[in-house]
């Protein structure tokens, strides 16, 4: 079956083979019984959009069997870099490690938990022309509980409203990104806050955008990390947060250019 959909997905796409190499970066937490078909699919989807490609992933101190199953990959996948914390950091910190790794033109990012499908790289690829700095998704259908399906339309209208993005589905981390752009802003989200302030500073160095209909499945591994009180109260202090320091910022970057 995923064999059938990455080909519906080449035939898709136009997606020529991109000399500036891509990234691909995948936070871990839990995910032994996912990580290693997102490390293959990775790279059998990079090989056909570029020749010049990578595969960084970092696990965030798992307790499951993460961290061997990325090392025995790394035995077989040259591509395959691995970095491992010692303690559970936070998705954000995963997240800016696996950045901090990335060589490429490209940056690539997605969760390691395969809800989405990998080889829709060759989608977002389509679209990462010379006019454009990221292409992010949005899903097609989410398929998660009812309670969550909820929350998350909740959540991703209000974060559109309150960080004025220009994009429908902040929550939908499946994006490639200019690292030429992405070095030049400073991130320092350590949870699920990441996402939201990674684009609104994509945004305020006037990044230009596009968007792609992706795929979103059924968890078949392990449980989201989000959606659980104690998380839920952190990320809203970390929102709040992050808001009042962009609105810090914007009035310094006036106060700088006016006369």
């Amino acid at each position: 079956n995923y064999h059938e959909r990455f080909i519906m997905v080449l035939q898709r796409s136009n997606t020529t083979l991109y000399a500036g190499g891509i990234s691909a970066c995948f936070p871990a937490y839990n995910d032994g019984g996912t990580i290693a078909s997102m490390v293959v699919g990775a790279i059998a989807a990079l090989k056909c959009i570029t020749e010049n490609y990578e595969v960084i992933v970092c696990d965030d101190g798992s307790a499951d069997f993460t961290p061997r199953i990325l090392d025995e990959l790394a035995l077989v996948y040259p591509q395959l870099r691995v970095i491992h914390h010692k303690q559970n950091m936070g998705y954000g910190s995963a997240l800016r490690s696996a950045f901090g790794l990335a060589t490429k033109d490209a940056v690539f990012y997605t969760d390691g938990d395969a809800q989405y499908d990998v080889a829709e790289i060759a989608l977002l690829a389509e679209k990462f022309t010379d006019h454009t700095d990221v292409v992010n998704g949005y899903k097609i259908d989410r398929n998660d509980p009812l309670i969550r399906i909820v929350l998350g339309r909740i959540y991703q209208n209000a974060m559109r409203v309150m960080f004025q993005l220009p994009i429908r589905d902040v929550d939908c981390d499946f994006r490639l990104m200019r690292r030429s752009i992405l070095t030049t802003i400073n991130l320092t989200s350590v949870d699920g806050t990441l996402p939201i302030e990674l684009i609104s500073k994509l945004v305020a160095v006037n990044c230009r955008f596009a968007e792609v209909p992706v795929h979103h499945f059924h968890r078949a591994y392990g449980r989201s990390q989000f959606f659980n009180i104690k998380r839920l109260v952190r990320v809203i202090a970390g929102i709040l947060q992050l808001r009042r320091e962009l609105a810090a910022a914007r009035v310094a970057q006036r106060n700088r250019v006016s006369p």
